[in-house]
């Protein structure tokens, strides 16, 4: 695993699903078989699929009944968290189509 600052770091690493000390991204050399690449897809999945139930939920909290100030600024913040981590996934997995990994 490795911290990365540079220009390009995508061109010889994968975009971990996690980040690094003060929110800085993570990276993994390899060719994606190794014990990272594979908790980093397993990781993925699960914040994918939570993802997808954390939609389902807002959904039906926003249709049921109204909202409390307090309630609606939780579902905000889970929901951006939620969004960054799916962003990331979209990143790393398109960095390495274009790199064809």
């Amino acid at each position: 695993m490795n911290d990365r600052t540079d220009q390009d770091p995508l061109a010889d690493g994968r975009l971990l699903p996690w980040t690094g000390d003060e929110g800085k991204p993570c990276y993994v050399l390899g060719d994606g078989t190794g014990y990272v690449s594979r908790l980093a897809d397993q990781i993925e999945r699960v914040q994918l699929g939570m993802a997808g139930e954390l939609i389902e939920h807002a959904g039906e909290l926003l249709t049921g009944h109204r909202l409390t100030d307090l309630e609606l600024h939780y579902l905000a913040r889970q929901l951006t968290e939620s969004l960054r981590e799916v962003k990331r996934v979209a990143e790393s997995r398109g960095a390495r189509l274009s790199s064809g990994g």
